[in-house]
């Protein structure tokens, strides 16, 4: 029996093509990203309660902040390894942050999508993604598991 680990190192890089190979059949390049990521948070400054919420963690460091939604989705789309932060603690204690909020960062996100996406195939996988990662995200900052209780359940 053969002892040894997967070359972990081959398997990453077997991912990471897989990955590149994905989003280049639906038209997705670290140009569309970048596309994405501006015109996107664009609208979330322009936005009546996102950006207020945005601006307000975020002042003076727009351009900072860009950039790293730019590695967080190139991160995302081709598993390059390109984010290294920490999504939940970033969001953490953001002032005026509620769970409502992230259905209107969705509806703006699919909005833009519907903008500038290459194709509806890109557009989808996109939105699927967003879709997950704000759940994910929301269910983070805002879960109470007391709230699944029976007891608290009102009929």
């Amino acid at each position: 029996m053969d002892n040894e680990l997967p070359n972990l190192g081959t398997s990453a890089a077997l991912v990471r093509a897989r990955a590149e190979t994905e989003m280049k059949a639906i038209g997705i390049d670290d140009a569309f990203i970048s596309r994405l990521v501006e015109t996107f948070y664009g609208r979330v400054h322009a936005h009546p309660q996102l950006g207020v919420v945005f601006d307000t963690k975020l002042s003076g460091r727009w351009p900072e902040h860009m950039e790293k939604m730019k590695s967080f989705w190139s991160a995302v789309a081709f598993r390059n390894g390109a984010y290294q932060g920490k999504p939940v603690q970033a969001h953490l204690g953001v002032a005026n942050m509620t769970p409502q909020l992230f259905s209107q960062w969705l509806e703006l996100f699919a909005a833009t999508l519907r903008d500038i996406s290459p194709n509806n195939e890109a557009e989808a996988w996109f939105m699927a993604t967003a879709e997950r990662i704000a759940k994910s995200l929301a269910l983070s900052l805002f879960y109470n598991p007391a709230l699944d209780d029976p007891k608290h359940k009102r009929l």
